[in-house]
């Protein structure tokens, strides 16, 4: 399977999804809504910003949603400025919290929605990863801002991978978050999973085949 990388310098590569040879101790998924704007920004210090949270219960109007989406997205260095659904091989947590973390806070500044899918023993590490750069987890989790769960309450719900359940979750997540006032909802996903022997994980590459592929309702990926 054909698939675009992503290295820390922000360039794409075209490669397999087969990491043989390489020491990857970290796959992370990052999915992101459409954009396409020529508009250039100059680069933001994500430590000077604060989170912009939305009026809670009112669903954004077209024109908001447009602004927003006109705002370039950076990850590693690039802006992205089409609909990306990426899978990113890390060495190490720390390299790939470097890539992350200005991705994430980027979201958090503009007051959009993170959902992020973790390594249920890492739980704990990631959200003190976000402290440590500035995020109050509490606070946003509390306001909806932010939602952490574990693998086995959404890739492996019940013990085993089921891609139309998946699919599924990734739409009430977006149609929630937009409820709730949100423009946009960043995903990010740790996937190490897939390395172990699941129940469904076959069918794991037509899952992420049809995320590249899948038509976008209303401007929102269908992950």
């Amino acid at each position: 399977m054909r698939r675009n990388r992503l290295n820390e310098e922000g360039k794409t590569s075209l490669g397999t999804s087969d990491t043989k040879g390489e020491r990857t101790d970290s796959i992370t998924c990052v999915a992101l809504p459409a954009l396409q704007s020529a508009e250039k920004e100059t680069p933001m210090d994500p430590t000077t910003q604060t989170s912009q949270a939305p009026d809670q219960g009112n669903a954004p109007s077209r024109e908001d949603a447009w602004r927003a989406r006109a705002r370039p997205i950076r990850l590693a260095r690039a802006v992205l400025n089409a609909s990306q659904h990426i899978c990113a091989f890390f060495h190490n947590h720390d390299e790939e919290y470097r890539v992350l973390l200005p991705f994430i806070q980027e979201g958090f500044a503009r007051g959009e929605k993170a959902f992020h899918i973790v390594d249920p023993t890492r739980r704990d590490a990631h959200l003190q990863r976000l402290a440590a750069a500035g995020i109050d987890t509490a606070a946003a989790q509390q306001r909806g801002q932010l939602e952490v769960c574990n693998w086995t309450e959404a890739h492996l719900r019940d013990g085993s991978f089921d891609q139309d359940r998946m699919r599924a979750l990734i739409e009430e997540v977006v149609t929630g978050a937009r409820q709730q006032g949100f423009l946009r909802t960043r995903f990010v996903t740790h996937m190490e999973w897939a390395l172990e022997a699941h129940a469904g994980v076959a069918a794991l590459l037509e899952y992420e085949a049809k995320a590249n592929n899948g038509r976008l309702r209303d401007h929102d990926p269908v992950i």
